[in-house]
């Protein structure tokens, strides 16, 4: 059985657990977010994009 779960959901998860279990405060929550929201409009977004694809195709063991 396949699962498909959006990534901002499994980051939202992740971001929830962070502020409840490890005591990350939620405004550095939002700061990280909406730094990454900027961080999509720039120069190095395709760099970063590129990125995320390697590293998912190395942990699924595909090759793309």
């Amino acid at each position: 059985m396949t699962v498909s779960l959006p990534l901002v959901f499994v980051l939202g998860l992740f971001a929830c657990g962070a502020v409840k279990f490890l005591g990350v405060r939620p405004w550095i929550v939002v700061l990280i977010t909406l730094f990454g929201f900027w961080l999509s409009h720039t120069f190095m977004a395709p760099a970063i994009e590129s990125g995320t694809r390697s590293g998912v195709h190395v942990i699924n063991g595909t090759h793309g």
